[in-house]
């Protein structure tokens, strides 16, 4: 625990995520990295990504690993490669709490989305519900390891029967199964995202599709080239999606220390969640070993949301409606479905501060200004 403090400071400014202090611990790293791809005039392609590639590959224990241009494209390149390039018909089954990209992703690759409500818990996809939602226009499932808690995969994969599994672990790179598997370890492909606030956040957009199937991650690497597999040769219309060599030398140095930082936001959470419990009107989201943490996502109960997030922010707390709406929802998705879990949870969810490199400070003040907040609102 971080050292008590007596009273709420007045203000004290907590951002929501600060990778200036998480860079300043390897910053010369960053620099000689950066410098090395200068002055190897090499910047699409060439040995830091594939040196990039091999190593995540490693890292998680899977036999490919290819680097594209963003998670949206990641999202949307293992779709394609695994459902089929002229898919024109049937329904990916996902979660309708999560970011917009997961249901472009289907709608890009010619699917639709069937949204199945989530467990109000894990906030992931029921794999009971799952099973229950399999029929013949469904043609994969997409989990989404929300918040970095892995979804129930080996579970979603037996309910999914012989339909293949993309797992969205965009928002759970380092996170790990109760078994101690990495995410995106357990599915048939896997997206990951770069963006600057991820577990493994880059510096800029970046995304990474990861598979043990060689046929898959040959077609992957094709449809990121705009469907070529020579130069100057398209096969079928593809993407123009390749991760920037610049990107991986910087991930590089960061991939090194992803179990630090996700043991420092396991800190921070634990904090929290001491701290916080006995709190009545909010619920603490589980402890489960292996949890990255991207997010520490509570629930206001009692339509108090709105008044907490005005009083934190009067005492300089940035904290995140993360997701104001669930995809159902939304003008591009919008299925008509009644999901009610989904939405109940999209009326009382807020993130709070969670990042590596939080001083004893800033965790104590969001601490007690929850708890003040208990009183005032």
């Amino acid at each position: 625990m971080p050292p008590t403090i007596g009273g709420l400071v007045d203000y004290l400014f907590v951002p929501r995520l600060d990778t200036r202090v998480e860079n300043e611990h390897f910053q010369q790293e960053l620099i000689s990295a950066m410098t090395r791809v200068l002055d190897s005039g090499q910047y699409i392609g060439g040995p830091e990504v594939e040196s990039f590639e091999h190593e995540v590959s490693n890292f998680l224990g899977v036999e490919h690993a290819i680097g594209v241009a963003s998670g949206t494209d990641a999202l949307t390149i293992a779709l394609l490669a695994i459902v089929g390039i002229e898919a024109q018909d049937g329904e990916v089954i996902t979660s309708p709490v999560s970011y917009c990209a997961t249901g472009s992703a289907i709608l890009r690759a010619g699917l639709q989305p069937r949204f199945v409500d989530i467990d109000e818990e894990s906030f992931n996809l029921s794999p009971e519900l799952v099973e229950a939602a399999i029929g013949p226009e469904i043609r994969a499932v997409l989990p989404v390891d929300l918040y970095g808690r892995v979804a129930e995969i080996a579970q979603i994969r037996l309910a999914a029967g012989n339909r293949p599994v993309i797992e969205d672990a965009c928002q759970a790179f380092g996170a790990k199964t109760p078994t101690n598997e990495f995410a995106g370890t357990l599915s048939n492909v896997t997206a990951f995202s770069f963006f600057p606030s991820k577990p493994l956040g880059g510096y800029g957009d970046g995304g990474l599709v990861v598979t043990r199937d060689s046929n898959v991650a040959d077609l992957v690497r094709i449809i990121a080239r705009h469907g070529s597999r020579e130069r100057y040769y398209s096969e079928f219309p593809g993407f123009n999606s390749r991760l920037d060599a610049l990107q991986a030398a910087l991930l590089r140095v960061k991939l090194s220390r992803v179990k630090s930082a996700r043991l420092q936001r396991t800190h921070i959470a634990r904090c929290y969640q001491e701290e916080l419990k006995d709190l009545t009107w909010l619920r603490l989201p589980q402890d489960v070993e292996g949890h990255a943490w991207h997010c520490f996502t509570i629930r206001v109960l009692n339509n108090k949301r709105e008044h907490l997030i005005r009083y934190l922010k009067d005492r300089g707390i940035e904290v995140v409606v993360q997701y104001p709406a669930p995809l159902h929802w939304m003008p591009p998705f919008k299925t008509g479905q009644c999901l009610p879990i989904a939405e109940q949870l999209c009326s009382e969810l807020l993130c709070l501060p969670i990042w590596a490199g939080m001083s004893d400070a800033q965790i104590n003040h969001v601490i007690q200004a929850v708890r003040f907040a208990g009183k005032m609102i």
